[in-house]
C-alpha cells in the first residue's frame, strides 16, 4: 500500500503560537501568503483539519482561485481536493461550512465515535472507524487506497503532533509571521511529545521564500 506524501502547513508567530488567546482567529498570514497556500492547495488531493480546527475556525477548506480550480478539473481531477477531518468522539456538527462546501469528505473516527459520526454527517460524509483510538497510519493507508497521492495537513496543534510523533509528515511548510503572541496559553504549532529523534534531530532544510514580510520555510522531517 502506497501512502500519500504528507505536507504539515502551518502559520506560525516568531515565538513558536498559531494563534492568541482571542475568540476570533487571529490574522498571522499576509495575501501573499494565503495565495501560497491556495497554490498548495491545488496542488493537494486531500485536505485534512482536526474535528477541533472545525468547530473553532468553521473553514471551508477550497481552492480559492478559479483558475487553479479550472486547471484542476482540465487535468481531469476534481475542482476541490478532497475534504478530511479525524474525531476520537464523534462530535460533529453538521451545519458547519465545511460540509455544505466542495467536493467529497471523509470522516476518521474511533470505534466509540462511528455511531455518533455517522448520526452526525453520514449523508454528508464517508465515515470510517480505524480502531480503538485513532491510528494515523491506517487512515493513510485507507487514503493511499482511495488513490490521494499528496495530502495537505492544516492543523490544529494535536493532529501535527499525532503526524510527528507517528514519524509520518514527509514536509512541513512553515509561515513564520513578523510578530510576538507571548500567552503562555495560547496554542502552540505541536504540543510537548516525544518525537522520533528526540532534540538531537534535525531536519532537512529545503527551501526559504519570502512572500511579503512573511519566510516560509520548508522542511522534510524524513530527509
Amino acid at each position: 500500500m502506497i501512502r500519500p506524501h504528507v505536507l504539515l502547513s502551518v502559520a506560525v508567530s516568531v515565538d513558536g503560537y498559531i494563534d492568541d488567546r482571542g475568540a476570533e482567529r487571529f490574522p498571522l498570514s499576509n495575501a501573499e501568503d494565503f495565495d501560497h497556500v491556495d497554490r498548495v492547495r491545488a496542488e493537494s488531493d486531500a485536505i485534512l483539519v482536526g474535528a477541533a480546527t472545525i468547530r473553532r475556525d468553521n473553514p471551508r477548506l477550497l481552492v480559492n482561485s478559479a483558475e487553479r480550480r479550472a486547471a484542476r478539473v482540465a487535468a481531469g481531477r476534481p475542482e476541490h481536493p478532497v475534504k478530511v477531518t479525524v474525531t476520537g468522539s464523534g462530535d460533529l456538527d453538521p451545519t458547519l461550512k465545511f460540509w455544505h462546501h466542495g467536493g467529497d469528505k471523509v470522516v476518521y473516527t474511533t470505534d466509540a465515535g462511528h455511531a455518533p459520526a455517522r448520526a452526525a454527517v453520514g449523508e454528508l460524509a464517508d465515515v470510517v472507524p480505524i480502531g480503538p483510538a485513532i491510528d494515523f497510519g491506517a487512515l493513510l493507508d485507507d487514503l493511499g487506497a482511495r488513490g490521494v497521492d499528496r495530502l495537505m495537513v492544516e492543523g490544529g496543534g494535536l493532529i501535527h503532533t499525532a503526524f510527528l510523533t507517528a514519524g509520518l509528515a514527509d514536509e512541513i511548510r512553515m509561515a513564520v509571521a513578523p510578530m510576538l503572541i507571548g500567552q503562555a496559553t495560547a496554542p502552540r504549532f505541536v504540543n510537548p511529545a516525544e518525537f522520533p529523534g528526540g532534540p538531537a534531530r534535525r531536519f532537512h532544510l529545503e527551501e526559504v521564500a519570502k512572500l511579503g514580510d512573511v519566510a516560509v520555510l520548508r522542511y522534510f522531517p524524513k530527509a
